[in-house]
């Protein structure tokens, strides 16, 4: 019975500690009573040491091969043209000069054919005259001694040459070589018509021009018409018509006998007389 009593006293003991303890606690906040705090944990310390680093040999340098780049090709373009630089310009004097033997002088036979043929004033007595003055002349070299001289010759019947008269002339050299060659000709067979001989005779003294033989062919027709006034007047004496040519011995004979007087042409006259034609009546198209 007893201990029932005291249970309720013990209940009020213990509810007063429970006061003092919270009135304890509230009274240390209050007044700011300092928190002690637990002290911090010991840290670890860490040591660290170092050791030297170990040498290592270096690797050999390695060589790369030299290897030779392809060579670059340049494209070509073939729609355009490249201009190429003009050609150098040739040095005469590098070069030997061309040269051109003299022809050989007539045989007696081409003299013998010459002094028998009356046509066309004596036309291979005149050819023949030049080719032996020309092979007197030598050999012609190209430079300043070339050049062409046209001389007017009058021939007496017995063949000695009575007239020799320059007309003109492209070089003092050759006219000069043209003269002494005219000395030293051997005397000349007398004239196909006994008669003196006057002509025209063109030497060329150049290593690029030869005289051409004639052609004969032709020679019994008559020569074509040439227009000539009858009746103009020079004035000297009197006004009138002019004189009819005298016709050449040829026109006079029959045309049998003048027949037989005509040689075989030459291929080379052929030639040289065709092209003559075409130089002078071709059409300029039919050279292309």
């Amino acid at each position: 019975m007893q201990h029932e009593r005291d249970k309720p006293l013990l209940a009020i003991v213990l509810s007063v500690a429970l006061h003092a303890v919270a009135l304890t606690l509230a009274t240390q906040y209050a007044f700011g009573v300092p928190k002690q705090d637990a002290p911090p944990p010991d840290e670890p310390i860490m040591v660290v040491e170092f050791l030297p680093v170990p040498e290592v040999a270096a690797p050999p340098p390695q060589t790369t091969p030299i290897t030779t780049p392809p060579p670059v090709q340049q494209a070509i373009t073939p729609d355009i043209a490249v201009a190429s630089a003009p050609p150098t310009p040739i040095d005469p004097t590098e070069r030997a000069p061309i040269t051109m033997d003299a022809p050989p002088a007539p045989s007696a036979q081409d003299w013998a054919f010459a002094a028998k043929y009356p046509l066309k004033n004596s036309k291979a007595y005149r050819y023949t005259w030049g080719q032996q003055v020309r092979s007197l002349m030598g050999t012609a070299v190209e430079g300043p001694d070339q050049g062409v001289v046209r001389f007017r010759i009058e021939i007496a019947p017995d063949g000695t040459m009575t007239r020799l008269e320059t007309l003109w002339t492209t070089s003092a050299a050759a006219e000069q070589v043209a003269r002494q060659a005219i000395a030293r000709m051997p005397p000349s067979p007398p004239t196909p018509t006994g008669k003196p001989l006057v002509f025209e005779k063109t030497i060329s003294f150049s290593p690029f021009v030869t005289d051409i033989p004639p052609i004969y062919k032709d020679d019994c027709l008559p020569d074509p018409p040439s227009f000539a006034n009858r009746f103009a007047w020079n004035g000297h004496g009197q006004p009138g018509q002019a004189e009819t040519p005298t016709p050449e011995p040829g026109e006079s004979m029959a045309m049998e006998d003048c027949l037989k007087l005509l040689p075989q042409d030459s291929i080379e006259a052929e030639a040289a007389h065709d092209q003559r034609q075409l130089e002078q009546w071709g059409s300029s198209k039919l050279g292309r």
